[in-house]
């Protein structure tokens, strides 16, 4: 099984930056991808980004395009998601995603394994 573990998530001021992490364990923590969603309440779960671990490739929602970076550490089997300029609509909770499908994918159904989710919050 591959366990994901979400940190990082906390109440901050619109315009600051926070930084998730995604640590990726189990007995054969192999995967081709990885993603980070978003769910707020009342809403579908919302993809953000997503990068292939092998290749690098990122793919990013328009939404998050220039103020989120998705970035992944190797030897800790980390992935990151550096969210920038923080607003009130970034308000939800967010989810990591590894999937063994190789590519970038954008919908929800293409990842088998999920994190339980941290919660951020945006105050104006």
């Amino acid at each position: 099984q591959v366990q994901l573990v979400e940190s990082g998530g906390g109440l901050v001021q619109a315009g600051d930056s926070l930084r998730l992490s995604c640590v990726v364990s189990g007995r054969t923590p192999f995967w081709y991808t990885m993603a980070w969603f978003r769910q707020a309440p009342g809403k579908e779960r919302e993809f953000l980004a997503s990068m292939d671990w092998i290749s690098s490739v990122t793919d990013y929602a328009d939404s998050v395009k220039g103020r989120f970076t998705i970035s992944r550490d190797n030897a800790k089997n980390t992935a990151y998601l550096q969210m920038n300029t923080l607003k009130p609509a970034d308000t939800a909770d967010y989810y990591c995603a590894a999937s063994r499908l190789p590519g970038v994918h954008i919908e929800t159904r293409y990842y088998q394994y999920w994190g339980q989710g941290t919660q951020v919050t945006v105050s104006s």
